[in-house]
């Protein structure tokens, strides 16, 4: 399992990215509280148990591990734990803030709901680490994820699969040019959103098409070759995509900065 370095680096490396690219819409705030929530917090789960063990104590032991198997969870540790930690973040922001110890660039600390996002983003970053390099490559996500490949000898080729993600791919490739051709007269706002859409609708579609071979054909087939497509991209949505997009919504609005020019690197 990733100690403590893997996850900060990642997300502070992640943050350090966004913040760059968002010319200080990503502050030093937002970084710190995206990588905190990433090391320390599914973890406090694991950290209640080590020190119920340390103790010795049957009770807290008994409690560590009801801590461990509640909050080690990329979606029970918010639900559980976001709003207090939101409100939490919060607070700190201020004190920060009024201390001078960490810019938000806006001069305005983070909201309630900037903090529950950066709370989910970290915890979908924590489980991004923990479920390819964990349990010895036997973990729970990661089997799953293999098993949506074909692993019983060679995979036929099937000219339906061939037709069906070549499609896919064409309307993608297609879609994206068509939407950010020259003189398009559109917005770069308007034409970002409507290229995620066609990306969404493209990853639904491309797993519609994986699920209906591996799990609704009787026999079972080979969605797409040997790959196990539809694994990996429900797992690059869920704890890639989506926690990226949870920290770029979290941002200060563009007329909050007080910054001029892009942040040097």
């Amino acid at each position: 399992m990733p100690g403590p370095g893997p996850h900060m680096i990642y997300t502070v490396g992640s943050g350090l990215g966004l913040m760059h690219v968002s010319n200080g819409r990503f502050s030093p705030q937002h970084c710190l509280i995206y990588a905190a929530n990433a090391f320390l917090g599914p973890d406090l789960g694991s950290f209640s148990e080590w020190l119920a063990s340390v103790l010795g104590r049957g009770r807290l032991d008994i409690l560590g591990s009801l801590a461990m198997d509640a909050i080690h969870h990329p979606f029970y540790y918010v639900l559980l734990l976001g709003l207090p930690f939101s409100l939490l973040y919060n607070w700190l922001s201020r004190f920060f803030l009024q201390r001078g110890l960490l810019d938000t660039f806006s001069g305005v600390p983070l909201s309630r709901k900037q903090c529950f996002l950066l709370v989910s983003a970290g915890s979908l970053s924590h489980f991004f680490l923990d479920h390819l390099f964990e349990e010895n490559g036997h973990s729970s996500m990661y089997t799953w994820i293999l098993s949506t490949g074909w692993w019983k000898g060679r995979a036929p080729i099937k000219p339906d699969a061939v037709i069906v993600v070549g499609f896919l791919c064409s309307c993608l490739i297609g879609g994206f040019i068509f939407i950010n051709r020259v003189k398009a007269g559109k917005s770069i706002s308007t034409q970002t959103s409507q290229s995620i859409k066609l990306v969404l609708v493209i990853i639904s579609l491309y797993c519609l098409w994986c699920t209906s071979q591996i799990y609704w054909r009787n026999p079972p087939q080979p969605a797409v070759g040997e790959e196990a497509d539809l694994g990996v991209l429900v797992f690059l949505s869920i704890y890639f995509f989506l926690p990226h997009s949870l920290c770029i919504m979290s941002m200060n609005p563009k007329e909050c900065l007080n910054t001029t020019g892009p942040l040097p690197l």
